[in-house]
């Protein structure tokens, strides 16, 4: 029996070990999966911190069930390390790794090359290796793919290496790990049938095989530059409507009518999160190579990070109509997490508003139940509890996150002035002086 054989036969009879590098908003919940499967799974951190929470059943990810990691630590299907030489304890492993921009907007693939560098230390035959962070389409062949074959294996006969992108939606009630479609391509056709096995064998959703690890790659790219360009244009169309004095949400409401052919995007205050702010810029960087500029990714990267901005200018002109400066203004800033109902900051066009407050001498205090504190402003800053003498006091309150366990009527009736840039309250009573996006 060959390599292949085997590693397909211990993944049916849940035989393999799995490791998991990188234990953070995508891995932590694909280890916990891997181990509620029957899988024996060992987590790979490089933080100490991380590696203890988990080890004792500590949850820090908010799309893992308490419950679940609990229950996996205390029956041994999960465990997690810092030591990487128990990479050769495992039969497939995964890396899920953060893949940042660099200062200059360019793809920092650090965390990739010293994952597979570690992984490739103690490589072994018959083992599957897959990349799931998001990167530009050549990562896993040029990177991952090499790394393995300098220890001397045959990728696709010794070694297996396939690329499945992450697809995690935080704060998504509906579509979690377990359940969301995978799509899969492998460096050959082995490598490609060993990781939709392994996915297959522990998720719900369709796992969708692709014939490269670059069609892959660029799949999740594409997924995230739609969502980039749709909301670029959204957020285009919502200072048009401001200016031409038309409801851009009710635009929005009207358009989601026809049934065919539109797909309702909304604006906001900036793009967040760990994908629709940086991915497309990988692709960007990746068409400089082949001598081709993407405009339309470009110029939809201006339109939404310009958004911060334009809440400031639209916040000075709200208090001016006040009769007011916004400097020496108490400002309100409901929610600094980038989406709602979740914890997760990274990104966030809130930490830009705050920086740009401060910049314009407004005294400012924040409030979200779900971030206690946050980075900005070169400190940390503690947030606040919402109270309607917080906002009584406030010259304006602006909702930047439209977190559901908000109190809308009692914001609505203590705030004199509010700039509302998620359309959060459209179904309470307004205060006289409400502004939306």
């Amino acid at each position: 029996m060959n390599y292949y054989e085997q590693l397909l036969r211990k993944i049916e009879n849940k035989e393999a070990v799995i490791g998991v590098v990188g234990l953070g908003y995508v891995g932590l919940p694909l280890a916990v999966e891997k181990a509620k499967a029957g899988f024996k799974v060992i987590g790979f951190d490089i933080q100490q911190s991380r590696v203890d929470q988990v080890n004792n059943g500590i949850n820090y990810i908010g799309d893992v069930v308490d419950e679940d990691l609990h229950d996996m630590i205390k029956l041994g299907y999960l465990q997690a390390t810092t030591d990487y030489a128990r990479i050769a304890e495992v039969d497939a492993v995964a890396i899920a790794v953060p893949t940042p921009l660099d200062e200059h907007h360019q793809p920092d693939t650090s965390y990739v090359e010293s994952s597979a560098n570690e992984i490739a230390k103690y490589a072994h035959e018959g083992m599957l290796v897959v990349l799931e962070s998001t990167t530009y389409p050549g990562t896993t062949e040029e990177i991952v793919k090499p790394a393995l074959e300098e220890k001397g294996l045959v990728v696709g006969e010794t070694v297996f290496v396939a690329y499945s992108p992450e697809r995690v939606d935080p704060g998504n009630k509906v579509f979690k790990t377990k359940n969301t479609p995978k799509v899969v391509g492998g460096v050959t056709q082995k490598c490609t049938k060993v990781a939709a096995s392994l996915y297959r064998s522990v998720l719900e959703g369709d796992v969708y095989e692709v014939s490269s690890p670059a069609v892959a790659e660029m799949e999740k790219i594409f997924e995230n530059t739609f969502r980039h360009i749709n909301i670029a244009l959204v957020n285009e169309m919502a200072i048009l409507c401001e200016r031409m004095g038309i409801d851009v949400w009710e635009v929005i409401e009207a358009a989601k009518t026809k049934p065919y052919g539109f797909m309702a995007f909304y604006p906001g205050p900036g793009l967040g999160g760990h994908c629709i702010p940086i991915d497309p810029f990988y692709l960007t960087w990746k068409a400089r190579e082949y001598n081709y500029h993407t405009r339309l990714i470009e110029l939809a990267g201006e339109i939404n990070n310009a958004m911060p901005e334009y809440v400031i200018h639209r916040t000075m002109h709200i208090l001016n109509e006040e009769g007011k400066a916004l400097r020496g203004s108490k400002v309100a800033v409901l929610g600094v997490a980038y989406k709602k109902d979740i914890d997760d900051v990274r990104e966030s066009p809130v930490l830009k508003i705050v920086e740009l407050l401060e910049q314009n001498g407004a005294e400012f205090k924040v409030v979200d139940p779900y971030v206690p504190s946050f980075r900005s402003c070169n400190r940390v800053i503690e947030t606040v509890a919402l109270t309607p003498e917080l906002l009584q006091e406030s010259d304006i309150v602006l909702i930047t996150t439209d977190h559901s366990n908000f109190d809308y009527e009692m914001i609505a009736q203590n705030s004199s002035v509010i700039f509302d840039t998620r359309n959060a309250l459209k179904n309470v009573d307004k205060p006289n002086k409400y502004v939306k996006l």
